[in-house]
């Protein structure tokens, strides 16, 4: 076993090295690749189509000879599974959803589904969110079984539908109705957390906990009438009144451990304008103008001090001229994960009781927090320490959800963890228009998540 041990890193060079006078082709190569491809198969979401995925997934585990199960939740929301067996630690999840967001072809500067490279960058959507991942992710667990290292524990890898819109057909689904693939399972690998580079400082944010989403939609009733004849109420009016109490009371700031933690962490590498305030966050927040002056410079961070509830949709009559009898408002909370979404919900119908809107729950998940102590977040640790000397692992708290909530709820320890260090400033498209990665640091990152991995499952 420790000739074995010695010899693999061996291999893994071996690969770059020269084959019949010709440079052989590396798993970096091999990711490259794949990662073209994957982007150019639609499977954006609505409708999902994961299927394609599943096909194309399944196509390169044939090639490779790994065994591999899949299941539809529904026809076209494919999901697939593989695993490689090894001993009796708790088994890892390599987690990946393999939907992505719409993208406007209007606003784009390329095809969105181009997967070409162009002035060093891999083009198209899902190179960050989450294809790019989930091509590293592949690369690694095919390295495993290529170089044949003895595990301490079973690997699998899992690609799910759906994450995009909630993920009840991807991993919810399957807990449901695969629930032996999660058995045995103590830690999990997912997307949320990343490598930053401002100036000379590289950190790695690790995501351990998430704000809790919690989709409303407001519902009012009233009598309905002529445009001509206003009335001291109407539907419409009501959830006005509701969405104006709602914008002119927000809910108060607090600081929570995670987060306090996370702030102190960034404080090191502040300037003297924002090292103070984020050293000490609890402090800091008493100040109403600085809170102002961070939801106004830094909203994402200034939501990691409050629940927020962005209102993204609103609908009442179909006619100008009608008054009409039902309107209609919806919500997208995200709520600090120190208190259950029932009390956010109850807390929130008091304060626009007056308006006599009644309060629909669309969605809401159970908050959940992973612990930094395993084996796991050691391995992120030491060899994001090792190759990149000087740099900080930071537990980070995301005000966006993953599939990390469902396997939380199962105990499963589950991180946030990409290895891919993006520049400050750098232009990547998530969510936006013109998704990109940088083939350079894309390559790099294959080949620092083999190395975490391998350190988790390696004896």
């Amino acid at each position: 076993m420790k000739l074995r041990k010695i010899l693999l890193p061996l291999l893994v060079l071996c690969a770059a090295g020269q084959v019949n006078g010709q440079r052989a082709q590396t798993i970096e190569d091999e990711a490259v690749a794949w990662l073209q491809e994957f982007i150019r198969i639609d499977t954006i979401n609505p409708p999902g189509n994961e299927s394609r995925a599943v096909d194309y997934y399944a196509r390169i585990f044939t090639a490779e000879g790994i065994e591999y199960a899949t299941a539809e939740s529904a026809p076209g929301r494919g999901n697939i599974w593989a695993r490689l067996e090894g001993g009796n630690e708790p088994g890892l999840i390599l987690l990946q959803h393999t939907d992505v967001v719409p993208a406007d072809k209007e606003f784009w500067t390329f095809d969105p589904l181009s997967g070409d490279i162009r002035d060093g960058n891999i083009l198209g959507r899902g190179a960050r969110d989450m294809k790019g991942l989930g091509i590293i992710q592949l690369a690694t667990f095919l390295n495993l079984h290529r170089s044949g290292i003895p595990l301490n524990r079973d690997v699998i890898f899992l690609a799910t539908a759906d994450e995009e819109a909630g993920g009840n057909f991807g991993v919810g689904w399957l807990i449901e109705n695969r629930p032996e693939i999660f058995e045995g399972v103590g830690l999990l690998l997912n997307e949320g957390g990343g490598g930053r580079r401002q100036d000379d400082a590289i950190s790695f944010g690790v995501e351990v906990t998430q704000k809790v989403p919690v989709w409303l939609r407001l519902n009012a009733i009233d009598t309905p009438g002529h445009g001509s004849a206003p009335r001291v109420t109407s539907s419409v009016t009501r959830i006005v009144t509701a969405l104006n109490t709602l914008l002119e009371n927000p809910f108060p700031p607090r600081v929570i451990p995670p987060v306090a933690n996370y702030f102190s962490a960034l404080s090191v590498t502040m300037n003297e304008e924002w090292g103070p305030a984020y050293a000490d966050m609890t402090r800091a927040i008493q100040d109403p103008e600085f809170v102002y002056k961070l939801h106004e410079a830094r909203p994402g961070h200034h939501s990691l001090i409050r629940d927020t509830c962005s209102m993204t949709r609103m609908g009442g009559s179909s006619k100008i001229n009608v008054i009409a009898p039902e309107a209609w408002a919806e919500l997208d909370c995200r709520i600090l994960p120190d208190k259950p979404a029932q009390q956010f919900i109850a807390e929130l119908e008091a304060l626009i009781s007056d308006s006599g809107v009644k309060v629909e729950v669309i969605m809401a998940f159970t908050p959940a927090v992973s612990d930094t102590n395993s084996r796991l977040f050691q391995a992120i640790e030491n060899v994001t320490r090792e190759l990149y000397p000087g740099s900080q692992v930071i537990p980070s708290v995301t005000t966006g959800f993953t599939d990390s909530h469902f396997t939380r709820d199962l105990g499963i320890v589950s991180y946030g963890f990409n290895p891919l260090i993006t520049q400050s400033g750098e232009h990547t498209g998530v969510h936006g228009n013109d998704e990109q990665v940088g083939e350079a640091t894309f390559r790099r990152a294959v080949s620092d998540f083999f190395a975490v991995i391998r350190d988790v499952v390696n004896n």
